[in-house]
Formats: C-alpha cells, structure tokens, sequence
C-alpha cells in the first residue's frame, strides 16, 4: 500500500507470537553461528587450497623452467653431439678417403716397384740371353772350327794310316820265312824296329822287345825266363838258356836274325820264336814271337 506521496509504508514490527518461548531464538542463533563456523572454516580450507595451488602453480612454473631449461641442455647437448658425429663422419670419411689415396699411393708404388724390378729382370734375362747366344755363337764357331781341323786331320791321319799302311805292306812283303833251329818253317822274321813293328801292326802274335845283359842274370820276357850266356862281337853269335814249363833248354852259338824255337805245351803247339837282331859285347837285343793260339784247357 503506499500513500498519496508514493511513500511506502512500513509494516509494523512483528510481535512475538504469544505463548512462544525464546528456545527458538537460540536455537536459530546457535545454528546461525554454526553457519558462520562452517562458512569461516570452509573460507580458511579455500584460502588453505588457494595457498596450496598457488604454490603448485609455483613448482609447476619452475618444474616447466626446469624442463625448458633441461630441454634446452638436451637440445643443445643432441645439437653438440649431432655435430661431433657429423665431425666424427667428417673425420672418418676423410680418413677413410686419406688411407684409400695412401693405399693407393702405396700400390701405385709397389706396382712401380715390381714393375722395374720386372723390367730390370728382363732386362738382365735379355743381356744373359744374349751372352749365352753370343757364347753358343763362339763356341759353334769354335767347334766348327775344331771339325774342320779335325776333319783336316782325319785326313792327314788316314792319309797317314795309308801310308802307314802302304808302308807295313810293303814291309811285311820284303819280310821272309827262314827254318827254326828245330827244322820248323818260322813266322815272318823282323831285322829291325822298323819291320818289328809292321808285325805288330799285323797282330798275328804277341811280340816282346828285350835287351838281355850277361850280368843281370835271368830275365823274364813275356811268359818265359832267357838268361844270356855268352856273346861272341866278331861272329855275331850268342849262347842263352831258356826256362818255360819248369824245364830248362839251352841254345847255343845262334846266329843274328836266327829264330831260335822252343815249345811251351802248356801254354801253345806251335812253337815260341826268339830272334836277336843285334848282338853287343855281354849283351843281346831282339824280342821275342809268342803264339797267339792257346791250348783248349789254356783257352778255359
């Protein structure tokens, strides 16, 4: 309701219902006062709270500084490391490529080695070669040379066999058959050295040249033992004594170039000739014709 100059008006002051006691009042004032209390100490948790996240808003700043911070080292230190790695590759790369260049470097040199030493072998392999074709070059000059005087002298020496031979033929043709002192038709007799020695050539006995001293005593010659005896210088005539067989014979006052003949069975059934072409004072020089053919049990 207002009044004419539009001024509320106040209701009266409620008057306490009769009969109503002032427990209620109390009552209302104590919980009144436990509202309060409530809402102080749900102010002060708030307040407590609010100190709390603030707080926690604090660390979590400086936890976030931290990490930042952490993050940033991190950062740097991965940075650091990506760089020493790149370094490091750098590095490796260029060392590897520095042993490749120094590798090669070495092969190229002990392949430039091998090279001379191979060169200089073959070289010296040449130059041996050479030598050795020049020394094969020689000594086929020289053999050449050596055939050709060999081949000379193949023909001087059959040249001389020739004449040797023409000589021995000759010789041997001029050569006579005497009969022995025991009645036996004798081989063909030499005078001299000469025709001695064309015998020989002929081969148709073993012939032994000897000089018989009168003091040197027996002597062997050939298969037998002739000691000389006596000489006679003026009628060239010689005694000797003859031992052949175990059996002594003795020759007396032959005659130079006289086949003295004597018999050895076991040894021949044709008889020894003893010739002496010389006769000295105590000494006699001729040889001796001993028969190639032997007995079948001599021959065994």
């Amino acid at each position: 309701m207002t009044t004419d100059n539009n001024k509320p008006e106040v209701a009266p002051a409620l008057e306490p219902p009769a009969g109503r006691t002032p427990w209620l009042g109390l009552i209302l004032g104590a919980g009144l006062l436990a509202a309060l209390g409530g809402l102080f100490y749900l102010h002060n948790h708030l307040v407590s709270v609010q100190m709390e996240t603030s707080a926690l808003k604090q660390e979590v700043a400086a936890l976030r500084q931290t990490l930042s911070a952490a993050d940033v080292n991190a950062v740097q230190t991965i940075a650091a490391l990506r760089t020493e790695l790149e370094n490091i590759r750098k590095e490796a790369e260029s060392s590897s490529e520095e042993a490749r260049r120094a590798a090669r470097r070495h092969a190229e040199a002990v392949a430039a080695k091998v090279s001379k030493t191979l060169s200089e072998q073959q070289q010296a392999e040449k130059q041996q070669i050479a030598q050795q074709i020049d020394e094969i070059k020689s000594r086929t000059e020289q053999a050449t040379a050596r055939l050709t005087d060999i081949t000379s002298e193949v023909s001087g020496v059959k040249s001389e066999v020739a004449t040797t031979r023409s000589e021995i033929d000759k010789t041997i043709a001029e050569l006579r058959r005497v009969t022995g002192d025991l009645g036996v038709l004798s081989g063909l007799i030499a005078t001299n050295s000469r025709e001695l020695a064309a015998l020989k050539a002929l081969g148709d006995r073993d012939y032994y040249e000897f000089s018989l001293d009168r003091k040197a005593g027996p002597q062997k010659v050939g298969d037998v033992v002739v000691q000389l005896k006596k000489t006679d210088l003026k009628k060239n005539r010689f005694t000797v004594e003859i031992v052949a067989d175990d059996k002594r014979v003795e020759k007396k006052d032959r005659t130079v170039n006289e086949p003295v003949q004597f018999y050895v069975p076991s040894k021949a059934r044709i008889p020894y000739e003893l010739v002496v072409n010389e006769v000295k004072k105590d000494a006699v020089v001729g040889y001796l014709a001993a028969p190639k053919v032997r007995t079948a049990a001599q021959r065994l």
